[in-house]
């Protein structure tokens, strides 16, 4: 019964997992006349003594991650907690705070990138309300600004997602305990503290898992706002990844840099699964 989903399971899973391991330790290209060979630790100790563009990956994801994780939770919590009301036209709110997340993100990667050109809607929008004193930046060619313009566009995309995973927490939480909490004369910050998070744990693991992967899978945005320029600003180790396999065909140090991806990835979970499983 259960041979079809492991047969899928070994196909799309497992065997990528051992070919990446192999390929990982050799010298394989796409496309070359040359046989591979045996490498050993080769592609692993190169990453990080002999390639800057993988150390800036290494770094951007984590500043990405540091930043967007906190950012989009928070803000995605601030919403449901806003739409959370028994008011008149709430649904709309609800529809256009997640309109965002059915949209493709390569679609909004472009949109946003005539949004941040020097001559786009952002500096536009900077000079009116300045009254010409600020005229801005060109946000994605600086490299100060590139990766927090991209920060900022990928928070904005997956708030909307995480807002309705928190409000299905919140409607879990029973009624009768805000009431309870209202007869002992609670205020709203302390019924939030001792009725909402308490009983938003799971939700709050979910998320937090959910952000952090999709963090560290940063590829689109870059890819298509910055090709990871201006000089690494913005590149992350999945674009590094891509592009070394498929661009310059050093596919075994792709498959390396894959791995490494992997371990940083598992490390984090685990770290986090530590920090937030209950007593």
């Amino acid at each position: 019964m259960v041979a079809p989903a492991a047969i899928l399971f070994a196909l799309f899973l497992i065997t990528p997992v051992i070919l990446t391991l192999i390929l990982s330790v050799t010298n394989v290209r796409l496309i070359s006349p040359n046989p591979p060979s045996f490498q050993g630790v080769d592609n692993f100790v190169r990453a990080f003594t002999a390639d800057p563009t993988f150390l800036a990956s290494l770094r951007n994801t984590l500043i990405f991650a540091v930043v967007i994780v906190p950012l989009q939770g928070g803000l995605g919590l601030g919403l449901a907690l806003l739409i959370n009301q028994k008011i008149r036209g709430i649904n709309a709110f609800r529809t256009i705070y997640f309109v965002p997340v059915v949209t493709s993100m390569v679609v909004l990667s472009m949109l946003w990138k005539f949004i941040y050109q020097a001559d786009g809607l952002l500096n536009s929008l900077i000079s009116t309300v300045t009254f010409g004193a600020l005229s801005g930046t060109d946000w994605l060619n600086n490299t100060s600004t590139a990766l927090p313009a991209i920060i900022a566009m990928s928070a904005w995309a997956g708030v909307g997602f995480h807002m309705v995973i928190w409000l299905s927490g919140l409607q879990t939480i029973p009624e009768s305990l805000y009431e309870a909490a209202d007869l002992d004369g609670c205020s709203p910050w302390q019924k939030f503290a001792f009725v909402t998070w308490p009983g938003l744990r799971p939700t709050f693991v979910f998320v937090l898992v959910t952000i952090t992967i999709a963090a560290f899978s940063l590829f689109i945005q870059p890819l298509v706002m910055t090709n990871g320029g201006p000089l690494n600003a913005t590149v992350t180790i999945v674009l590094h990844a891509v592009n070394t396999g498929f661009s310059k065909q050093q596919t075994g140090y792709a498959a390396a840099i894959s791995l490494i991806f992997f371990l940083l990835v598992l490390v984090v979970s685990l770290i986090q699964r530590r920090l937030t499983k209950e007593d």
